[in-house]
């Protein structure tokens, strides 16, 4: 993924798949997410993009309540997508798809749709995950059952779930990114 400010990138070298649960929070970059806060403001041309991309920043590093601070303030889209994604780890499954309610169409769920198909299908379609590989449109609601499945179930179906959960990052960071610099 290409970004514009090189403050960022560093902060985007994490390879690791989150957890489905909260995580534990990378202590070593909490300085680096902090400082970034104020020059992001600077430098953006959407205030309300960079601070989602801050949001998604922070959830990326597992530090939930940083995260949680700042999408709950979003009153945007992107900022209920942030949201339903931190409660979706935190867990509070109910709490998510309420806020995936307030997403009934965002721009990068069709690539998210086709992306989560192809994982299931190399993953062997995981028992529980087969509806990923027919949906037409994304079903957020559906995908925070599966993530609850995973969670006390099988480790393949787990390794999918945080597979397609960190497309899902990159999809909408992405996104974000390119509208806010």
């Amino acid at each position: 993924m290409s970004v514009s400010l090189p403050e960022i990138s560093p902060l985007l070298a994490e390879s690791r798949l989150n957890d489905l649960g909260p995580g534990s929070p990378n202590l070593a970059v909490r300085r680096q997410l902090q400082d970034l806060a104020s020059s992001l403001a600077a430098k953006a041309k959407n205030r309300d993009f960079a601070l989602a991309c801050l949001a998604g920043l922070w959830l990326l590093h597992d530090f939930q309540d940083e995260s949680h601070a700042i999408s709950q303030e979003l009153d945007t889209v992107e900022g209920s997508y942030w949201h339903g994604i931190l409660h979706r780890r935190e867990p509070d499954y109910w709490n998510a798809k309420y806020w995936f309610r307030r997403v009934p169409a965002h721009p990068i769920l069709p690539p998210l749709c086709k992306e989560a198909a192809a994982l299931t299908n190399d993953a062997g379609a995981p028992a529980g995950s087969e509806f990923l590989t027919h949906q037409k449109t994304w079903n957020a609601a559906a995908f925070v059952d599966l993530c609850e499945q995973a969670a006390r179930g099988p480790v393949a179906l787990g390794l999918l779930c945080r597979r397609i959960q960190r497309r899902e990052w990159e999809l909408l960071f992405a996104y974000c990114h390119e509208r806010a610099f």
